[in-house]
């Protein structure tokens, strides 16, 4: 098993077109490995992300995990503890952070920075494709880093992300045919009861595009799952998606 205790970790700042990005930064005592990007969900980096960040990189990879509101806030956000998402006045305080990672290339000039970060840092083995993982939010920005810079990853996936299917034309899953490594969505039921026709448009981008993708519902899974500070969180389901998550990295990254 193994031990999160001997994971190395470090607070750095990415320099990017837009800003400097602030970061946790967590790897394996020794040696190089493959490097992770890890998109957080809408509460940004704080300490559950650090912790999840910690144990993938206990199991040999280099973990980034960012700040994707840099241009507008440091993490951790100040409400970020104590956050309710039923209450309009802490909704709304998120409006002006989601607002900064939207305009038009944001994401794709972040997935620049950060995968070039990672190939500059000895302890990432840049032989090695990249993987990139999101929450929530996070698993739409982890869809458009794996379109921006597609030679470099080999592997994402999305756990109960936002936004993945609309009916705009920068859909995250128009972004299919850009994509190179293999991909896999983690679903959850309470999403699929409302978008339900979302899943067959995800399997059918994809395979159109000729792209390895594995599109999973989770019975009984509600929004917010894997993450340990959400309500939702479901331990048994959120260790069934982090066993899919390995599989996905020892096949593609290896």
């Amino acid at each position: 098993m193994p031990q999160p205790d001997a994971v190395i970790e470090t607070d750095v700042l990415i320099q990017t077109p837009d800003g400097n990005c602030d970061a946790a930064f967590l790897h394996p005592g020794g040696g190089s490995h493959p490097g992770v990007i890890v998109w957080a969900d809408a509460l940004s980096l704080r300490p559950t992300m650090r912790e999840m960040g910690k144990r993938l990189a206990a199991e040999g990879y280099a973990v980034l995990v960012p700040n994707p509101y840099y241009r507008v806030a440091r993490a951790p956000l100040p409400f970020a503890s104590h956050f309710n998402f039923q209450d309009p006045a802490d909704v709304a305080k998120l409006q002006p952070l989601m607002a900064s990672i939207n305009t038009s290339g944001a994401v794709e000039r972040d997935a620049e920075a950060l995968a070039a970060f990672l190939g500059g840092q000895k302890e990432v083995d840049s032989t090695r494709k990249v993987g990139v993982q999101g929450y929530c939010l996070g698993g739409r920005l982890a869809v458009r880093t794996a379109a921006a810079v597609p030679e470099r990853i080999g592997a994402g996936a999305s756990f109960h992300g936002g936004g993945l299917v609309t009916d705009k034309p920068d859909s995250p899953h128009l972004l299919a045919p850009k994509i190179k490594g293999r991909m896999y969505f983690g679903i959850a039921a309470n999403d699929d009861e409302r978008q339900p026709e979302a899943k067959d448009k995800l399997k059918e981008a994809f395979a159109a595009a000729g792209v390895p993708a594995a599109v999973e519902v989770y019975p009984g899974a509600k929004h917010g799952w894997c993450v340990p500070d959400m309500p939702a969180y479901n331990p048994p389901d959120a260790e069934r998606a982090w066993a899919r998550l390995m599989a996905l990295y020892d096949a593609a990254l290896a």
